[in-house]
């Protein structure tokens, strides 16, 4: 059956293609937090294990909502790590890093997923659709807002 939502096949495609962006930043932010959270060491293990788990679990929320999007707008969802890094604009390095390093890498992660995510918002709103511009709007707040705060315990 046809899409008949106000937004043309051509610019539905365009907001999923770039929406498939934000979902393969946001994945791979996902693995990385939660390998740090399994792995943080040092004396500020307590408050980082706690801290990477609720980002990672809110990570784990909004893939699901960002690959909806994608499908309510018509198109099929990545859904493969091969595709994901193929995607992303976050490159995953080997290794464990030292604390402060993790904290560091998912600052950089964070205000990547923003920036991807603030592309595709001008895709969106050209196309008129409110929807995905929510969505995105509530997705850059989260990354900005946990950018800052790794970013303070830098200092």
């Amino acid at each position: 059956m046809q899409i008949d939502i106000g937004i043309g096949a051509t610019e539905r495609e365009q907001i999923a293609k770039g929406l498939s962006r934000v979902l393969a930043d946001t994945y791979t932010l996902y693995l990385e937090t939660h390998n740090f959270h399994w792995n943080v060491t040092g004396p500020m293990f307590q408050t980082l294990h706690l801290m990477f788990e609720t980002q990672y679990n809110e990570l784990a929320l909004a893939v699901d909502l960002v690959a909806e999007r994608i499908r309510a707008l018509g198109v099929m969802a990545p859904g493969t790590y091969r595709k994901f890094a193929e995607l992303s604009a976050i490159k995953q390095g080997d290794g464990v890093p030292a604390a402060q390093d993790m904290i560091r890498i998912l600052v950089s992660g964070h205000e990547t997923v923003a920036r991807t995510a603030r592309e595709v918002f001008r895709a969106a709103d050209a196309a008129n659709d409110q929807p995905t511009c929510d969505l995105l709007t509530q997705r850059m707040q989260v990354h900005e807002k946990t950018a800052w705060m790794l970013r303070s315990l830098l200092e």
